[in-house]
């Protein structure tokens, strides 16, 4: 056998392919962020209330945010001008990634900086907050965006400052470097998370769980499902069972598969759960939220990885892997958030279900449930999933029955005895 051309030739394109489709798909989704980023939603919020200068009444922070919003950042920030209880609002659904707050004494304590005389005078604040929950890799773009606008906004009010100051009685030392910089950026967390979060990252782990479970569930019902009907053998160890052949349909067949799917869903979505949350402690609220979702998800995933199998057999497991894992993981916008991949992983991020799966779990374990925050996509897109495998699984299976092509087993043909030497 193992002279044969054509089984070293086959299976090494099989896996030459594979090997080079997953370097390409993980690797290519995150060999340069930075330089694919597109739109990354950052908050820019003006709370400053204003103050009167030199007998004239001015809103400083009118000035810092239009020039934050209108210096170009090459498509990479899109900046969303919201008032505060709108920003915590977004932090709060994971639609904004961080966020740059003026405060509202802003121009009161630039004024101080430059009157004369008087009390110690407040330095002015500049807040970046961060947001860990929508992705800490987005939090993270996001808050060195921001940062760097904070500080360019407090090198352009400096430089103001400084010529304001021209005609004024000699500064010491330190008053001219606080006028040249005089914004203090802090960094704060725009919405805090509990310390079992894993910084924001349970939820894409969690979600993958479930993604992994099922795609493998499938691949032990199909071959269980198989034995069972005889058209396949179960090994344990060195033992080998062979059961007596059933006259099943393929269609018959991946119902009896899909139902096992659909009913066993039940302990694993309970088993994932019970593990993430009783033995390991995972921070979770809404738990019968999350217990029917991860059921839902398991139970959607298999359907469709059995679908596969029974539409295009061995290869199937390969499609199988490509879809579930291979392009799902790089397009899930968890570790990389979406508005930092290439194009084709944005248009992957539209119908995976790992992405989808991961939107709804991090809105139940990091936004309190909310619909907005993507679990009212997570469960269309279940949904979807869902009918759309059993769909495409007896779809294809009854095709195959009406044009008779049945699982027959081929005759065992015995192998050939070894020719004596002369």
């Amino acid at each position: 056998m193992l002279r044969e051309r054509g089984l070293w030739v086959g299976s090494g394109i099989i896996l030459g392919l594979v090997s080079l489709a997953f370097a390409l798909l993980y690797l290519g989704a995150n060999i340069d962020p930075p330089g694919h980023l597109r739109d990354l939603p950052v908050g820019l919020v003006n709370a400053d209330k204003g103050g009167t200068v030199g007998g004239k009444s001015v809103r400083m922070g009118d000035e810092v945010t239009d020039k934050i919003a209108t210096t170009p950042t090459d498509g990479k920030i899109s900046w969303q001008r919201v008032d505060r209880a709108r920003a915590d609002e977004l932090l709060a659904q994971g639609k904004l990634y961080g966020a740059l707050v003026v405060p509202e004494n802003f121009t009161a304590s630039v004024a101080g900086l430059s009157a004369p005389g008087g009390q110690r005078p407040i330095r002015p604040v500049l807040t970046v907050l961060t947001n860990q929950s929508a992705g800490s890799l987005g939090s993270s773009m996001a808050s060195q965006a921001s940062q760097k606008a904070a500080h360019t906004a407090s090198s352009a009010l400096g430089r103001h400052l400084t010529r304001a100051a021209a005609g004024q009685p000699a500064a010491s030392a330190a008053e001219r470097l606080l006028l040249a910089d005089p914004v203090s950026v802090q960094v704060g967390d725009g919405h805090p998370l509990g310390s079992n979060s894993g910084m924001g990252l349970t939820a894409f782990y969690y979600a993958l769980v479930l993604v992994v479970s099922g795609m493998l569930g499938a691949n032990v019902l199909h071959s269980q499902v198989d034995a069972a009907l005889g058209y396949g053998h179960s090994d344990l160890g060195p033992w080998r069972r062979q059961r007596p052949l059933v006259a099943a349909s393929r269609a018959h067949t991946f119902a009896a598969a899909a139902t096992l799917m659909l009913g066993l869903s039940l302990v694993m979505g309970s088993l994932i759960m019970g593990a993430a949350v009783g033995i390991l402690g995972m921070d979770a609220a809404h738990l019968p939220q999350l217990w029917l979702l991860s059921v839902c998800a398991v139970a959607a995933v298999g359907v469709g990885a059995l679908a596969l199998l029974a539409a295009f057999g061995t290869p199937g497991m390969l499609l199988v892997t490509m879809v579930f894992i291979a392009m799902a993981v790089p397009s899930a916008g968890a570790t990389t958030p979406v508005e930092a991949l290439p194009g084709f992983y944005r248009g992957l991020a539209e119908f995976e279900p790992l992405r989808q799966i991961t939107g709804g779990v991090r809105s139940i374990l990091y936004f309190d449930a909310q619909g907005a925050a993507g679990l009212s996509r997570a469960w269309v897109m279940t949904g979807v999933a869902l009918v759309g495998g059993l769909g495409f699984g007896f779809g294809a299976t009854w095709f195959y029955d009406r044009r008779g092509l049945h699982r027959r087993p081929q005759a065992v043909q015995p192998a050939a005895e070894p020719v004596p030497s002369a």
